[in-house]
């Protein structure tokens, strides 16, 4: 339903945007606003005041006359804080009330089930994505002190094999098959480092911008929800010369806000189908390379294994080198 320019009822124009509804409607008598409210307020009237000081000082008295004149290079500045501080003041005390009222269960609140469900779905998956990262870097670790193990016990067996000639065989076999799972080890280490990187990436790059645009979206969603109620209280009031004025303002400001929640919430539902689909991509390579490795590692089969890493172009950091940059690996 598109809302038109000119002044609306009070059952006509806080129709929501197709595909949302307003949960905990709004009844009752409003209270007064909680003493948080006379302290805020308290704040911007000491702010306003502060400000037109400084304007004032911006005056200038020409020699000989009475009339004061401002400075038109001077007061410009002065007056765009007052109406930038005026503006910011009105917003945010407007949106901490809506927030309040909703907490307390008193206030409406636009919600689009099918948009919040996308939303939600996506901080729990990023939670868990977190967890997978953690338990992969704890198993690097600990595969890395295996190795680490397994490079010093091969050393051992081959100084006795050195040292035992009627045990020079034994201790070898021992010496090599030591080193050759280390050796594994190191590789199996690169491709468990690369899954983690890469899914390190979806989630702190690609998943956290989304989020991004989601808190943006959700603070329009909250001063629209604002504006909207702030025009539902004006339209149940009288109609008179003093009001009028104030409604069509308010249904000014109403439009402007309605239009940013939109357009916000249509930004955001693209951007979670465009991320769904990198994030099925990325995820799928993955965890065929994560797969592969472990199996290939675990059956012993090294060919397989180096195979695997030549698959997704993985270079392995030699001893005293640097590593390959992420576009490299890519």
């Amino acid at each position: 339903m598109k809302v038109s320019d000119s002044s609306v009822s009070a059952s006509s124009f806080v129709s929501p945007p197709e595909g949302i509804i307003e949960s905990g409607p709004h009844k009752g008598k409003q209270l007064p606003p909680p003493p948080v409210f006379s302290l805020f307020l308290s704040f911007c009237s000491v702010t306003v005041k502060f400000l037109k000081q400084e304007s004032s000082s911006t005056m200038q008295t020409p020699p000989g006359s009475g009339a004061v004149v401002l400075s038109d290079d001077l007061k410009n500045p002065a007056m765009e804080k007052l109406d930038l501080v005026r503006k910011w003041s009105i917003n945010t005390y407007k949106c901490t009330r809506q927030i309040l009222s909703e907490k307390l269960g008193r206030g409406s609140k636009t919600v689009d089930l099918e948009l919040e469900a996308q939303i939600e779905l996506l901080r729990e998956n990023k939670r868990k994505y977190q967890n997978v990262i953690k338990l992969a870097q704890a198993l690097a670790n600990q595969l890395s002190q295996i190795m680490q193990t397994q490079k010093q016990l091969g050393d051992a067996f081959a100084d006795l094999s050195l040292k035992s000639p009627e045990l020079h065989e034994e201790f070898g076999y021992n010496a090599d098959t030591q080193r050759l799972l280390s050796k594994n080890g190191e590789t199996l280490l690169g491709a468990i480092n690369f899954f983690i990187s890469s899914v390190d990436t979806l989630v702190d790059k690609t998943i956290e911008d989304t989020m991004i645009n989601i808190k943006q979206y959700e603070t329009a969603r909250v001063e629209y929800d604002a504006y909207r109620t702030d025009l539902e209280e004006l339209n149940l009031g009288p109609r008179d010369g003093n009001t009028m004025p104030k409604i069509e303002q308010s249904q000014q400001q109403f439009q402007i806000h309605r239009e940013k929640f939109e357009r916000m919430r249509n930004d955001v539902s693209v951007k979670l189908k465009f991320l769904e689909e990198n994030k099925v991509k990325v995820l799928h390579n993955q965890l065929i390379l994560f797969h592969n490795a472990i199996a290939a590692y675990y059956a012993g089969n090294q060919q397989q294994l180096e195979q695997t890493l030549k698959q997704f172009h993985i270079k392995l950091k030699m001893p005293g080198g640097e590593s390959p940059s992420w576009l490299e690996e890519h």
